[in-house]
C-alpha cells in the first residue's frame, strides 16, 4: 500500500516539473518572432510566438492609390502567413511536452 503512494509522489513530481518546463517554453515563445510575407516580399508582417504583431513593412510601391484593396489584401495575406507559422512554431516547441502522453482533452 505504502509503495503505490511513493509512485504517487514521484509521479506528482514529474508533472510539476514538465509543467516548468512547459511554462518556461511559454516563455521563450514569446521572445521568438516569425514573418509573413505575401506579394513577393512587398509585404512584411513579424509577429511572435504568441501571436502579437510587432512590425509591418509596406514596400512604397505596393501602395497604389488607384488599388487600395490590393494593398489590403496583400497585408492580409501577410499578417495570416505569419500568424500560421506562429502555429507551427507554437506546435514545435509545445508538441514535445504532449508526444507520447494520451491527455484526455
Amino acid at each position: 500500500m505504502m509503495r503505490g503512494m511513493g509512485n504517487m509522489q514521484n509521479m506528482m513530481k514529474q508533472m510539476q516539473k514538465m509543467q516548468k518546463k512547459m511554462q518556461e517554453a511559454q516563455e521563450q515563445l514569446g521572445q521568438e518572432k516569425v514573418e509573413g510575407t505575401s506579394g513577393g516580399g512587398m509585404v512584411t508582417v513579424v509577429v511572435t510566438g504568441h501571436k502579437e504583431v510587432v512590425d509591418v513593412q509596406i514596400k512604397p510601391e505596393a501602395v497604389d492609390p488607384d488599388d487600395v484593396e490590393m494593398l489590403q489584401d496583400l497585408v492580409l495575406a501577410a499578417v495570416n502567413d505569419a500568424l500560421k507559422k506562429a502555429d507551427e512554431l507554437t506546435n514545435n516547441k509545445m508538441g514535445q511536452f504532449t508526444k507520447g502522453l494520451n491527455l484526455p482533452f
